[in-house]
């Protein structure tokens, strides 16, 4: 078996990082979080993941403005959006903006871990 999957969780809500950083870690990922969007750009540009989880409703640089920046320095990295609201116009923002894909907060762990495995992969 190869390297641990990089992850950068990124989401306002600490107790739901560190929830996932947790579950995703006994997954054997490897995982580090961002409380926010300006964070997470200072995290990525010194060091490089194999996705990036993005939360779409963060207060300050939400997950479209995040995205956005992002792909101003990064075109190949995925970045996988996550919402507890599925907003379409945000969905569909978030596709054009270069997201790999969009998934409802809670996700069930297997989805959220298959899609994590399969950006990585198309990286």
């Amino acid at each position: 078996m190869g390297e641990p999957i990089r992850v950068l969780a990124v989401d306002d809500e600490v107790d739901y990082l560190k929830s996932l950083k947790r579950v995703l870690s006994r997954r054997g990922f490897h995982v580090d979080t961002a409380n926010g969007g300006s964070s997470a750009l200072a995290i990525l540009e010194k060091s490089q993941f194999d996705c990036v989880l993005l939360d779409l409703k963060m207060p300050g640089m939400d997950g479209l403005a995040t995205l956005s920046e992002l792909r101003l320095h990064d075109r190949l990295t995925p970045v996988l959006l996550l919402t507890g609201r599925g907003e379409i116009p945000s969905v569909l923002s978030a596709l054009k903006g270069g997201s790999e894909g969009f998934l409802a907060k809670p996700c069930p762990i297997e989805e959220l871990v298959s899609a994590i495995e399969d950006a990585s992969e198309r990286k």
